[in-house]
C-alpha cells in the first residue's frame, strides 16, 4: 500500500506527529494490523518532549534532558520494529499544511519542513498521504504573555530554551531568569543548571498553597511528586532561588535583554507596591505560561471544541479518542495539555480505535487516563494565568511582534470599535496577521479583546486559530491542487 516519495502514500491510518502521542498511536495501530503512515516535522521521532540532537551533534552520553526517553525505549523499539516490517511508513522532515475529509477517508498534504528559511525534508517536493482514518497528534507550544521589553533579543520561550539545549548541546547564554507559572519552569531551570548555566531566579506567579484544594488529584499520580522531589534536589544543589507570587514586570535593556524588574503579586496577579526588585547582568529571560494546543488541523476539519481548565481551546473526543468527525481521532495536547504520560495513553487508545481493533489488552488504560486528566485539571487550576495580568502592560507594550501592534492599539479598538473577539481585533489592528499567524500573540490579543479579567470564548479562540493553510507552503504546491486530487 506504500508509494515512493515524491507522490502519494496510501495507508489504513495516517498519524500526524511523532511525539509521545503520535508514536504511541502509530505503534498501537500497526500492532493491531493496520498499515500506518506517520508524518512529522522533525528529523527524528520523539517530538519536542523527546527532542534529540541532530546527527551532526554528539548525543548526550546518558540521555539527560530527554524526560524519561529511556523509560519509553520500549515504545521506540516497537516503532522501529514496525518500520522494519513495513507496517509503519515514516515520513520525517515534513510539515502538514492541509488535511481534507473525502468520501472514503482523509487526504493529508505535506511540504518539507522549513527551518531557518531553508526547506528541510526527505525530498524537494511535497507528498500526499491518503488514509481511511486519521489520528492528529500535533502537540502544542509555549503560551506567552507580553510585558514591557519582552520583544528584546535575549527573551525566549521557556520551551525554546529547553529545545535549544536539547538540539544543540550548548546554552543560549550564561545567566538566566525563568518566569511564568506551572511545573514546566522546574525542568527548564534544572536543565540550564545541569548544562552549566547560572539561574539567577525562577519566578512563579502562583503559590504552593494553590494546590491544597487539589491534593487528592495530585496524590493519584505519585510519579509527579517524585519528579518534583528530583527537581527540588537540583535546585538545592545548584542553589537556584525559587520565588513564588513573583513576576517580571519589565525586561530591561536597550538593544538586547540585560536585566529584569520584578515584583510580588497577590493571588489575582496585582502588583504589591514596595516589592520591586531588579536583577542585572542577565543574558536570557525565559517566559512560560503553560502551553497552547496546535488546533489548526482539527479546526480545519470541523471538530467540535471546548475550553479546557487553563482557558485553552481543545477538541472534544469520545472515550476512544474519536472526534466529532467520524474517522478522525485526536491525542495529546489537542485534547488538553496533560503531559507525556497522558499523551502516550491517549495515543495508544486512538491508534487501537483507528485500526478498528478492540482494546482488550488495555483494561487499565481508561482509569490511568482519568487519573492523569484529573491531575492535569488540578495543575491548571493551581497555576492559572493571573487574572490581572493586563495591568502589567503599558500602552506602548508590543503585543503582536510581527505587525508591531501595541496593547494600547488593541485596547482602543476594543473600546472605540467594539473589537471584543480575536477575529475583529485582527481585522482592526492586524494583530496576528504576521509570519507566526497569531501563534505567539493570539491568546494575549484575544484576552485583551475580551477585556480585563474576562476570558476569550470558544468562538473567539476558534476564529483566531482556524486557517486555510496550517503551515507555509510553496505556490507550486498550491498550483498542483488544480491538477492532482483524491
Amino acid at each position: 500500500m506504500n508509494a515512493t516519495l515524491p507522490g502519494t502514500v496510501k495507508a489504513d491510518v495516517a498519524v500526524v506527529g511523532a511525539g509521545p502521542a503520535g508514536l504511541a498511536a502509530a505503534v498501537s495501530a500497526a500492532e493491531a494490523g493496520a498499515v500506518v503512515a506517520v508524518v512529522d516535522a522533525g528529523s527524528q521521532p520523539g517530538g519536542q518532549f523527546w527532542r534529540h540532537r541532530p546527527e551532526t551533534v554528539e548525543p548526550h552520553p546518558d540521555g539527560k534532558g530527554h524526560h524519561g526517553w529511556q523509560t519509553y525505549s520500549d515504545l521506540r523499539a516497537r516503532f522501529d520494529a514496525a518500520r522494519q516490517s513495513g507496517s509503519i511508513v515514516y515520513l520525517p522532515g515534513r510539515q502538514v499544511w492541509m488535511a481534507e475529509k473525502i468520501y472514503n477517508g482523509f487526504v493529508v498534504r505535506t511540504t518539507p519542513t522549513v527551518a531557518g528559511g531553508q526547506a528541510k525534508g526527505t525530498d524537494d517536493g511535497g507528498s500526499t498521504v491518503v488514509a481511511t482514518r486519521l489520528v492528529l497528534c500535533p502537540g502544542g507550544y509555549d503560551r506567552q504573555l507580553p510585558v514591557p521589553g519582552w520583544d528584546l533579543p535575549g527573551v525566549m520561550a521557556a520551551g525554546g530554551i529547553q529545545a535549544f539545549i536539547k538540539g544543540n548541546g550548548v546554552l543560549p547564554g550564561k545567566r538566566f531568569v525563568i518566569a511564568g507559572t506551572g511545573p514546566f519552569l522546574l525542568p527548564v531551570a534544572a536543565g540550564i543548571a545541569e548544562a552549566g548555566g547560572e539561574v539567577l531566579a525562577v519566578l512563579e506567579s502562583s503559590s504552593p498553597v494553590a494546590w491544597l484544594p487539589h491534593l487528592k488529584a495530585a496524590a493519584s499520580v505519585p510519579e509527579k511528586a517524585v519528579e518534583g522531589v528530583e527537581y527540588a534536589a537540583v535546585f538545592a544543589r545548584r542553589r537556584i532561588p525559587y520565588r513564588v507570587r513573583t513576576i517580571v514586570t519589565q525586561v530591561l535593556g536597550r538593544d538586547y535583554a540585560s536585566g529584569v524588574r520584578t515584583a510580588k503579586v497577590d493571588a489575582d496577579g496585582r502588583v504589591r507596591s514596595g516589592t520591586e526588585r531588579v536583577y542585572e547582568d542577565v543574558d536570557v529571560v525565559g517566559f512560560g505560561w503553560g502551553f497552547t494546543p496546535q488546533m489548526e488541523l482539527p479546526l480545519s476539519l470541523g471538530v467540535e471544541t471546548r475550553l479546557d481548565a487553563d482557558g485553552s481551546l481543545v477538541g472534544l473526543v469520545s472515550e476512544r479518542q474519536e472526534s466529532s468527525v467520524p474517522g478522525l481521532f485526536l491525542a495529546g495536547e489537542v485534547t488538553g495539555v496533560g503531559g507525556a504520560s497522558l499523551a502516550v495513553l491517549e495515543g495508544l487508545a486512538a491508534g487501537i480505535a483507528a485500526a478498528g481493533a478492540s482494546a482488550t489488552g488495555e483494561q487499565g488504560a481508561p482509569r490511568a487516563m482519568a487519573r492523569h486528566r484529573r491531575f492535569a485539571e488540578a495543575m491548571h487550576r493551581a497555576h492559572p494565568v493571573p487574572a490581572a495580568w493586563q495591568d502589567w502592560l503599558a500602552p506602548d507594550t508590543t503585543v503582536c511582534r510581527c505587525e508591531e501592534v501595541t496593547a494600547g492599539e488593541i485596547t482602543e479598538a476594543r473600546e472605540k470599535l467594539s473589537a471584543r473577539d480575536a477575529r475583529t481585533v485582527k481585522s482592526f489592528t492586524r494583530a496576528g496577521m504576521g509570519w507566526c499567524q497569531g501563534r505567539v500573540c493570539g491568546f494575549a490579543a484575544a484576552c485583551l479583546g475580551a477585556g480585563p479579567g474576562a476570558a476569550p470564548t470558544v468562538e473567539s479562540l476558534s476564529a483566531a486559530a482556524k486557517r486555510p493553510l496550517a503551515a507555509p507552503v510553496g505556490i507550486g504546491e498550491l498550483a498542483d491542487l488544480n491538477t492532482t486530487g483524491h
